[in-house]
């Protein structure tokens, strides 16, 4: 959900927001964050947030990508260049909302990545863009996230703001960000609608997707391990592999340098 104390990072590089993004009044209405121009780009890599998280956190990849990958940032409403915006709290109204951005704006090939909440978020993206005539779908990257057959926890957004923040510090960070009492009333409503959304995200069965799926494991993370991750395999009839690299749930944090080019091999062909 939200990023680690303790990192020398810029918060916007950990699980929320950075402090300016949250006091931004002014709201462009994006769903996507294309951090450079990528005219060579064969391939469209579109990264989608935890629950508490923005497109921002994406921005360091675009530096450990070829020219062949564009990094696009996902950005949900209710943070970051969205903060004026409200948040949305169902699951169905939430992908309805990002498949209607993309149709006019993103073609041709497209990888998907997501972390935690955004694992199955990107999850109900790629099974609606099934249908589509201009987009096509090479892979999902699901990170740190339990397939959506699996059973998720219950109730954690209707606890009390302690109780809430408490659930951010066990996640392994962002929570002294939380401690400052204006960036509470600010950030805790963001964050609390992101759990109730993933919260309450029932899965509908259906066909499993005709993408392959790779499942990413930090191998300190609690919450998430790697039998969680070979549960993925029923939602794909091309093929499953799982990957795990050092560090807790927000392993990404540290472990860019080797998570994007895993990436990079299995959207790009052989060169």
């Amino acid at each position: 959900m939200t990023g680690r104390p303790g990192s020398t990072r810029p918060a916007e590089q950990k699980g929320l927001p950075s402090v300016t993004s949250y006091v931004r009044e002014t709201t462009n209405g994006s769903w996507f964050l294309r951090f450079r121009s990528a005219p060579r780009a064969a391939v469209r890599l579109l990264c989608f947030p935890h629950a508490g998280g923005g497109a921002t956190s994406f921005r360091r990849w675009v530096d450990l990508v070829p020219d062949e990958v564009e990094v696009i940032g996902v950005q949900y409403p209710g943070r970051q260049n969205r903060y004026g915006e409200p948040c949305i709290e169902e699951m169905d109204l939430l992908v309805d909302e990002i498949l209607a951005a993309i149709s006019p704006a993103i073609s041709g090939p497209v990888a998907l990545f997501g972390h935690s909440m955004g694992a199955v978020v990107a999850f109900e993206v790629a099974r609606r863009l099934r249908t589509s005539e201009s987009i096509s779908v090479l892979r999902l990257f699901a990170s740190a996230g339990p397939a959506p057959s699996q059973r998720r926890s219950r109730g954690i957004h209707l606890r009390d703001d302690e109780g809430l923040v408490a659930y951010v510090r066990e996640l392994g960070g962002g929570a002294e960000l939380l401690e400052v009492e204006e960036l509470r009333q600010i950030a805790l409503p963001m964050v609390r609608s992101d759990v109730r959304l993933i919260e309450t995200y029932r899965y509908v069965p259906g066909e499993p997707l005709s993408a392959p799926i790779t499942a990413i494991v930090g191998d300190r993370d609690h919450t998430f391990n790697v039998t969680d991750a070979r549960h993925w395999v029923l939602h794909t009839s091309a093929g499953l592999d799982v990957h795990e690299l050092p560090g807790d749930h927000f392993y990404l944090d540290d472990q860019a340098d080797r998570l994007v080019p895993l990436i990079v091999e299995r959207i790009l062909p052989r060169r």
